[in-house]
């Protein structure tokens, strides 16, 4: 098994790895939607980028997902890189972008009146929880999947559905205004109930039979990878799918699991420090 993997390494260094590794796919739609985000961004806290850095992470990170080779590599090869991909932008690019909204900024969308009613919508827990986790089953829907993967315009559908829905859903625990936030109890019990769905999709992705999503099984091989995935490291339809599914199951839990203990230790430490003033006063 040493020999084979270190031989498929070698193979690589010939030149695959280095087409790999170049194949980034600048797309114009990305591009300019990132630009229209940054600018927006500028247009609304001009004067006030103290988190600007957490906003533009969130941008950088979108903009790796969409051109980097995981895109290529994911779209044309491997359902486990696509999955990589859906996980950056569920569970690490909204969390950034809207920990880069300031609450001068936020503050004065809520006070604005129809802003507020759908902040106030769309907020609420149960139906930004529904609105998250349906969105992101409903996609991985064999049928749904596969057209994404057939047609640019549904993907691009579908990466959208993805940021906004997975927005929402984050929405009531980085939101930057405290009454936007949920209390910290219910944090956890809305966090558990995510890891808990989030964690049935990757089960049966693990367990399904292999080829669900039929375009991985015989790929266009573009960059000429076939014969180095499935000879040299092993990566049959059935593995690839059995590791998305573990990225989705494990990988994922693991970040809500981190949030859960980080917004408990955030809760402990803010009522350890109001026991200590309470009895200084």
């Amino acid at each position: 098994m040493g020999r084979n993997f270190f031989g498929s390494l070698s193979v690589a260094a010939d030149g695959t790895m280095t087409e790999v590794l170049t194949a980034w796919d600048p797309d114009v739609s990305v591009l300019i939607g990132c630009a229209a985000l940054l600018a927006a961004y500028w247009a609304a806290h001009r004067n006030d980028f103290g988190r600007a850095r957490w906003f533009f992470a969130g941008v950088g990170v979108m903009l790796f997902a969409l051109t980097s080779p995981l895109d290529v590599i994911g779209d044309e090869y491997l359902f486990s890189v696509h999955m990589i991909q859906h996980l950056l932008l569920v569970l690490i690019v909204p969390p950034l972008l809207i920990s880069g909204i300031t609450p001068r900024f936020a503050r004065r969308v809520v006070e604005c009146r129809p802003l507020g009613a759908i902040e106030r919508f769309l907020g609420n827990a149960i139906v930004a929880w529904t609105i998250g986790i349906g969105t992101l089953a409903v996609w991985h829907v064999p049928a749904l999947f596969d057209a994404a993967l057939n047609n640019e315009y549904i993907h691009i559908l579908e990466h959208l559905c993805f940021m906004v829905s997975a927005t929402i859903f984050w929405w009531p625990i980085f939101g930057p205004l405290p009454e936007c936030r949920l209390s910290p109890l219910w944090a956890q019990l809305y966090l558990l109930g995510g890891a808990l769905a989030n964690s049935l999709i990757g089960i049966w992705l693990t367990f399904a039979p292999a080829g669900i999503y039929t375009p991985y099984l015989n790929p266009d091989d573009s960059l000429h990878l076939m014969q180095l995935l499935r000879s040299g490291w092993g990566m049959t339809p059935a593995v690839d799918q059995e590791v998305g599914g573990l990225l989705m199951w494990v990988g994922a839990g693991f970040v809500f699991i981190s949030v859960m203990v980080a917004a408990m230790v955030r809760w402990l430490g803010a009522v350890d420090a109001g026991a200590t003033s309470a009895a200084a006063l």
